[in-house]
């Protein structure tokens, strides 16, 4: 995602990229929603910079 700041990361993409799976129907669709909220709990004060773009995906915001 930081490679990526500022750009919308679909769960998808997330899916294929982190992951491994070539479709999103191979995995359970809120996976990346639970791990997303894990890892803000885990950056803390700079959690918050990863936003949610409903209906699309994850942004990491820089500012």
């Amino acid at each position: 995602m930081l490679e990526s700041a500022g750009r919308v990361l679909s769960r998808e993409h997330l899916l294929n990229h982190v992951w491994g799976y070539a479709r999103a129907d191979e995995i359970e669709s809120r996976t990346v929603d639970v791990h997303i909220r894990r890892l803000r709990a885990k950056l803390g004060d700079v959690g918050h910079r990863i936003a949610t773009v409903k209906s699309v995906g994850y942004r990491f915001e820089t500012d």
